[in-house]
């Protein structure tokens, strides 16, 4: 393997084979669930992930923009209000999936540098529609992630700006406001791995889930690249901020964190570069090993359910033998 200067550099024995670019392995879950607690690992998982620049920030920077300046009122119902709405999201899409796609893909700014896979997309491949990867992902983003995306916002915004939703501000406690976004990565984490479960069961994975797993190699146009069935619930994880009394930026950021975040974790590519130098974090090796092997990692790094319930895969060749085993047992069922 090469990196940006065009040099060499060794890989693990045995892994070269299978991985283009892995990080360090063991992949590491998230350290605030570990018992005894090492405070210093934990403390500096948050700088990573809060204090610097990362999808979170991105997110919450993002989320107090569109709420400042771009959310129309729906106090009453608008067609405009809903339009603009949907073109803004699309938008938004088109920015980040598009972009990442352009620099990685297309132009290929990095070369293989950090390229979890070292196959391109799949282009003249019946699975996808299209038979053409990219196109494939793209179309079932833009016809069904988005609108649907854009259905629950509406729900949100039409209860608070008609009193069914409460909310709360920052100045009513604002320790709780800061706190809430993360609280928010813990519920998404906890609602993605149980509707991920159930998309795993074979009548709907058939129906549904298939969609999505075309992509084992996967780009920023595949982690939205979903049946309208899995789009559904994968977003009705939103639903809470009808019942826990949030502000309309915490909805916000809980959107995009489901939305536009897959683009980074689907992106291929373990960081961004420029300069030769990592500038921010994209693709979780922890579900580039979901789309490779399946029936492992159903959840996110922010919460170890996959951990609590035998279904984590740490990239070693062990866990690998494990998750095969486990789904011989599956299947055999």
């Amino acid at each position: 393997m090469k990196n940006a200067e065009g040099d060499e550099v060794l890989v693990p024995e045995g892994q070269s084979k299978i991985w283009n670019y892995h990080p360090n392995l063991p992949v590491p879950n998230s350290p605030v669930f570990r018992f005894p607690p090492r405070v210093r690992f934990v403390l500096n998982w948050f700088r990573r992930g809060w204090l610097a620049l990362s999808g979170a920030t991105i997110w919450v920077a993002l989320a107090f923009a569109v709420y400042t300046w771009f959310q129309p009122s729906l106090a009453e119902w608008s067609v405009q209000a809903v339009g603009f709405m949907l073109l803004r999201n699309l938008a938004l899409i088109l920015i980040v999936a598009g972009g990442l796609h352009l620099w990685l893909w297309a132009m290929r700014q990095q070369g293989d540098w950090l390229k979890f896979d070292s196959r391109d997309m799949m282009r003249d491949n019946g699975t996808f529609t299209f038979r053409n990867q990219v196109l494939d992902n793209m179309f079932w983003s833009i016809a069904w992630g988005v609108p649907i995306w854009t259905l629950y916002e509406v729900i949100y915004f039409r209860a608070v700006d008609t009193g069914l939703a409460q909310t709360f501000q920052f100045s009513d406690n604002p320790v709780w406001f800061i706190l809430f976004f993360w609280v928010i990565l813990l519920w998404k984490g906890f609602h993605f791995y149980w509707v991920h479960r159930f998309l795993h069961w074979p009548p709907y994975y058939q129906i549904a889930h298939a969609v999505h797993h075309r992509n084992l190699n996967t780009g920023p146009w595949s982690g939205l690249s979903m049946h309208p069935l899995e789009t559904l619930p994968y977003f009705s994880g939103l639903l809470i901020h009808l019942v826990v009394p949030s502000h309309p930026v915490h909805f916000l950021f809980h959107a995009y964190a489901l939305a536009l975040n897959p683009a980074f974790s689907h992106s291929g590519f373990d960081a961004l570069l420029a300069g030769n130098k990592r500038r921010l974090e994209l693709g979780e090796f922890f579900h580039q090993l979901h789309h490779r092997y399946f029936e492992c990692n159903y959840g996110t790094p922010e919460m170890p359910w996959d951990k609590w319930f035998s279904t984590y895969h740490d990239g070693t060749e062990e866990d690998t033998r494990r998750t095969r085993d486990r789904k011989k047992r599956m299947y055999a069922k």
